[in-house]
């Protein structure tokens, strides 16, 4: 057991009490509750709609499959995030096309890279938020106008960031969020999709549900006593259970999140006179969820990394790496290309810990540590 976990859940009895009422319903498939976190997320992110989904893994596949992506599409994507980014984009056997970041700094997709890429074939572009950070959209969503390119925004880090004020996951196409258990929101696993189209939104709740042109719970309700399956869809639904325990969490994010930035502060400031190290996003002034907290080492490699890793854990400070570079596992070998600043980040980079329970006291124990190592 480490003194100071990477990240620790953000819940108490009132989850328990939710899951408890759901139980006691006799409902615990996608249902009343279900509709009213949809309801509750959408109004949180000011978007029109919101499909719960079983994670965020599937709705970025179906996203793609909302914009349309056919075999040998070209999706233009980052390498510094987590493989299911990727791996939605083989589901729809495209290609997908890797970009560097846009600096040690800076950790989210390039844009200039990104016009690089661009094909005939081109058919999208996948962002990701890092960290909660906002890509510079901007001249993202211009490149997709002159080119006539979809955004599908992966915000799976990046719950109530903001990007010029607006909220991330509704400047693209469709958004994708994650509530995977040790994302901001947690339900254990569950995901959103959330769009300002309505036809988009109409396709994502048949085809997260077999293509049935109704569900069990409203033919339960008496709405509907017969269906159609219209389009080959699949099994991507959320239960009431996660979704009780989501209604929950969303009570709690903007506490979580003002805590979250308090911590960064925290962090930035006892680590901002150490030359070795770089601050990812140190002069970010957008309203950010601080998923994380990255730091890059400078004239490392992947081993100075791992060492300092191991001498940290020694003290008992858990960290974790964001993220093993996808371009470079074995599945995506074909699809390689170099992405220099991708690669010295990938092997230089260490999260450290980063959650709303996190205190003063623990926060100058990890950056004293850190500095001792160094």
């Amino acid at each position: 057991m480490y003194k100071i976990p990477l990240f620790d859940l953000n819940f108490d009895s009132r989850e328990e009490q939710a899951v408890i009422d759901v139980l006691r319903s006799k409902w615990i498939s996608t249902g009343p509750k279900t509709i009213e976190f949809e309801e509750r997320f959408a109004k949180l992110l000011n978007v029109e709609h919101a499909v719960a989904v079983a994670n965020c893994t599937v709705a970025l596949h179906l996203a793609l499959k909302l914009i349309g992506i056919k075999s040998n599409d070209e999706i233009i994507c980052p390498a510094l995030t987590f493989v299911a980014t990727v791996n939605a984009i083989r589901y729809c056997n495209a290609i997908p096309v890797f970009a560097d970041i846009s600096s040690l700094e800076n950790l989210t997709i390039s844009p200039e890279d990104i016009e690089r890429k661009i094909t005939d074939r081109t058919k999208a572009i996948i962002v990701m938020h890092y960290g909660g950070f906002a890509c510079n959209m901007n001249p993202i969503m211009g490149l997709a106008r002159k080119h006539n390119l979809k955004i599908v925004e992966d915000a799976c880090h990046a719950p109530l960031s903001e990007f010029n004020g607006k909220k991330l996951g509704t400047i693209g196409d469709i958004g994708c969020f994650s509530f995977f258990s040790n994302k901001n929101i947690s339900t254990g696993e569950g995901g959103m999709l959330v769009t300002n189209s309505s036809e988009y939104y109409n396709e994502a709740k048949l085809l997260r549900s077999h293509g049935m042109t109704s569900m069990s719970y409203e033919r339960a309700k008496g709405h509907s006593s017969e269906y159609d399956v219209i389009e080959l869809g699949f099994n991507y639904r959320m239960d009431d259970l996660r979704a009780a325990i989501g209604i929950i969490q969303l009570q709690k994010i903007k506490e979580d999140l003002t805590k979250r930035e308090q911590i960064r502060h925290e962090y930035v400031s006892q680590l901002s006179a150490v030359e070795s190290i770089i601050i990812p996003f140190k002069d970010n002034k957008e309203f950010s969820s601080n998923y994380i907290f990255p730091i890059v080492l400078k004239d490392s490699n992947f081993k100075k990394r791992n060492m300092i890793r191991e001498q940290l854990s020694q003290k008992g400070i858990q960290t974790s790496v964001h993220y093993p570079s996808v371009h470079k596992f074995s599945i995506y070998k074909d699809f390689y290309t170099k992405l220099s600043i991708t690669e010295y980040v990938a092997d230089s980079i260490i999260t450290l810990p980063m959650y709303s329970k996190l205190s003063k006291d623990e926060v100058s124990f990890i950056t004293t540590t850190l500095k001792e190592i160094l």
